[in-house]
């Protein structure tokens, strides 16, 4: 606990991790364990008009919204970044980001490359994280053993991670999820070497302790 709250003590300012992945890459596989591992780690909780899936937990996975509910919050100026995604809206909020940030805590964000486009636009700070499948082969394997879509919705979203996989280069860092161990390790290095940077030091931090 000593050192946890010295990590604390040292950031002026919590950070935001911002992950994208086409669909059936392991994207929210991977931001759980990586919730789970590092200290301090919030998960953003984001809104969306699209029914909740088998297992999912309303405000732990998604907080689920009507469609008018999602419009009136876009229109007051409420997300940081929203889209539109196979026909249903997801949204961040802004205050739930800026909040968590400001009390020191990290926040990670799982969000599609429209947000992270948006999100860039706006000279957000952030680590921006992107994950790739090995071949395309492989993600029409993933998406097509978790049995959560028809042919039709599979081959969509398949067409769409080819367009999302050319916005590689808006990203920090790229992982290629062959291997969940290994892509796992991959991400959970990038969090802790960003803790440890120069930008992260409070200069009270440093002038209390080294006069």
């Amino acid at each position: 606990m000593k050192g946890r709250k010295s990590l604390q003590e040292r950031k002026t300012k919590g950070s935001l991790f911002i992950v994208s992945a086409p669909s059936g890459t392991g994207k929210t596989t991977l931001c759980r364990k990586l919730v789970l591992s590092v200290p301090n780690l919030h998960f953003s909780v984001s809104f969306t008009t699209r029914d909740p899936r088998p297992g999912e937990i309303p405000d732990t996975d998604y907080t689920f919204i009507s469609r008018n509910e999602f419009l009136s919050m876009i229109e007051k100026g409420e997300f940081l970044e929203w889209a539109e995604v196979h026909g249903a809206l997801y949204g961040t909020s802004r205050k739930r980001i800026e909040d968590s940030l400001n009390k020191g805590f990290d926040v990670l964000l799982d969000i599609d490359t429209q947000g992270a486009a948006q999100i860039r636009k706006a000279n957000q700070e952030g680590v921006y994280i992107f994950i790739l499948p090995p071949t395309m082969q492989v993600l029409q394997q993933r998406l097509e053993q978790r049995k959560t879509d028809s042919k039709e919705q599979v081959k969509e979203r398949l067409r769409k991670a080819v367009l999302e996989i050319k916005s590689y280069s808006l990203y920090d860092y790229v992982i290629i999820n062959d291997k969940i161990d290994v892509a796992f390790k991959q991400l959970e290095a990038i969090v802790i070497s960003h803790h440890v940077s120069t930008g992260m030091i409070n200069p009270a931090w440093i002038e209390e302790r080294f006069k």
